[in-house]
């Protein structure tokens, strides 16, 4: 049989005169300093505005002393909105799961801090109806401007947003047709010192392994660098085997086993026409699924084939012997595209600019010469 619940304790009624525990204190308002001072809003808003010099110094005093009493402080948003700005930057992404996303987010807001705004982040998770949500959230949150990782380069979401004078700045990926400031880093030349370290290192058959290039503008011109790139080795002999050749791969999340069996069958061929063969890794994610099936596959980078990713990742240095990258300034990005809103938010009238940052190679293990 269950024991009975012990007798609850009995409240002990407040002695006669006792003070009552104080309620909350509310927050002061602009009418209790006007009260207090025995002056109007208008007058206490004149002095918090900075326009003393319409006051007398009497008022002022009382104003002053007012304020002090009850502690009042005004509402950052409050006068922000009356000012027309809230000091406040968007900086949409199309996939916050990308090492590229967090770096560039990381860059922006220390420009963002430095210049006293604040970032708010929004995740497109590479749906496009988000995108929409950002572009409705730029003007009903009242942000000062937005910095956009584009995913749907096909509809037309910005231009609500620059009719009621909202500025844009584009960072990655590039939109046709559109007045904005564009930060990016230099696609050409990031394959450029790609391919050029493969050939100095000996691998003569490349695959790029890029996620689906559809419409995204910085897979598009690496795709295409890497297409010139070939075109212009065409006409270069290297033994037997001919100059360096090459193809491409999409890869996405839902054809995992498929890249394995492509990656499998592709090295063998290479081999078996006695050619050398490496990855080109086309961003972090790319890289990361690469890395996923040599392991499937009980390979080891700079064995079986070589391997070189664009992005520099805290992990690159921990697959195999080591993956080599060719590291986007992605910090860079992010303050640049951030310094750039900035200056269009304090009214910087100018044609759109283009803002090209250099890629940085950093070699390990993973393109170890295949002839050593």
């Amino acid at each position: 049989m269950p024991k009975p619940a012990p007798p609850a304790t009995p409240q002990r009624p407040s002695p006669p005169g006792a003070a009552k525990p104080a309620a909350p204190k509310a927050r002061a308002t602009i009418a209790d300093v006007a009260l207090a001072a025995q002056v109007s809003k208008a007058t206490v808003s004149r002095y918090l505005n900075g326009r003393t010099d319409i006051l007398t110094p009497d008022m002022a005093k009382r104003v002053q002393e007012a304020i002090a009493s009850l502690q009042y402080r005004p509402s950052p948003m409050a006068q922000a909105l009356k000012h027309g700005r809230t000091r406040l930057i968007g900086l949409a992404v199309a996939d916050v799961t990308n090492p590229f996303s967090v770096a560039v987010l990381q860059g922006a807001e220390k420009a963002c801090q430095a210049a006293g705004y604040l970032l708010v982040l929004f995740n497109l998770g590479n749906e496009a109806g988000r995108e929409r949500d950002a572009m409705h959230a730029l003007s009903a949150y009242q942000l000062d401007g937005m910095i956009l990782n584009r995913v749907d380069t096909s509809a037309q979401l910005w231009q609500d947003a620059q009719l009621h004078g909202k500025p844009i700045v584009l960072v990655d990926r590039f939109q046709e047709g559109m007045d904005a400031d564009f930060v990016t880093v230099d696609n050409p030349g990031v394959v450029q010192i790609a391919m050029d370290h493969l050939q100095q290192q000996g691998f003569d058959e490349v695959l790029l392994v890029t996620e689906p290039i559809a419409d995204v503008s910085s897979r598009t011109a690496r795709q295409q660098a890497f297409a010139r790139y070939l075109q212009g080795q065409a006409g270069t002999r290297r033994g037997k085997s001919g100059g360096m050749q090459g193809n491409v791969w999409e890869s996405t999340p839902h054809n995992a086993s498929a890249l394995q069996q492509h990656l499998q069958q592709w090295q063998q061929q290479a081999l078996q026409a006695g050619r050398h063969p490496a990855v080109l890794a086309g961003n972090a994610v790319a890289s990361l699924r690469v890395a996923t099936a040599v392991h499937a596959l009980g390979w080891v980078p700079g064995r079986e084939l070589g391997i070189i990713g664009v992005d520099e990742t805290d992990w690159a240095a921990l697959v195999g012997p080591g993956l080599s990258t060719v590291a986007q300034p992605t910090d860079a990005l992010g303050q640049a595209a951030a310094t750039c809103l900035i200056e269009r938010i304090q009214g910087l009238q100018s044609p759109a600019r283009t803002v090209e940052l250099p890629g940085t190679i950093i070699v390990r293990g993973s393109t170890k010469s295949p002839n050593h």
